[in-house]
């Protein structure tokens, strides 16, 4: 759902002209939880809707990135099986860390999408051209985005923008079509 300030057609514009989607992990990429096996080993568990769609995404040409206040292994391994590069882990201030992977994909923040969660997201949603809220992130954040989810983080969150942002360009169908009998 769009803010009230946006329009229609402004937001299919923004979803329509994002090149590069950058990501939150704990809240957004997973429901936030975090275990802890009995010899200190940490297990996160990660939407495989939300992996085939930044996998189709890449297809399309769209750049991903995570950004994380956290440093964890998994994520490492995770952004690894979707052919992530650019991942910056334990982050202090996000925003900055985005405006570095901008410059160096030369890429404008107009063209740049970030889906978060919670207050150290609140910068960079701002800034983008299209900041996403998960529909579960705190208030702050729901009152900053552009779009806000239907669904909530961990749980296809991200895989719901991508569709959104595909359908803008008129991608969807076609990739839809190549998994159809019909």
């Amino acid at each position: 759902m769009a803010a009230a300030s946006e329009t229609h057609l402004t937001l299919q514009s923004r979803l329509a002209g994002v090149r590069l989607l950058l990501l939150d992990v704990d809240g957004v990429l997973t429901t936030g939880g975090i275990t802890w096996t009995h010899d200190g080993s940490e297990q996160k568990t990660f939407n495989i809707r939300d992996g085939l769609g930044i996998k189709l995404w890449q297809q399309a040409g769209g750049l991903v990135g995570i950004i994380t206040g956290r440093s964890s292994a998994v994520v490492q391994i995770r952004a690894r099986e979707l052919s992530i590069d650019t991942v910056r882990q334990g982050v202090v201030d996000k925003l900055q860390a985005a405006s570095e992977i901008l410059a160096e994909h030369k890429i404008s923040w107009e063209q740049t999408a970030f889906i978060g969660d919670d207050l150290p997201d609140l910068s960079i949603v701002q800034r983008c051209g299209l900041g996403v809220a998960v529909a579960d992130a705190c208030s702050e954040l729901l009152a900053a985005a552009r779009l806000v989810t239907r669904l909530p983080g961990g749980r296809g969150a991200v895989r719901e923008v991508i569709e959104q942002m595909l359908s803008a360009r008129g991608s969807w169908q076609p990739i839809v079509g190549r998994y159809s009998a019909v």
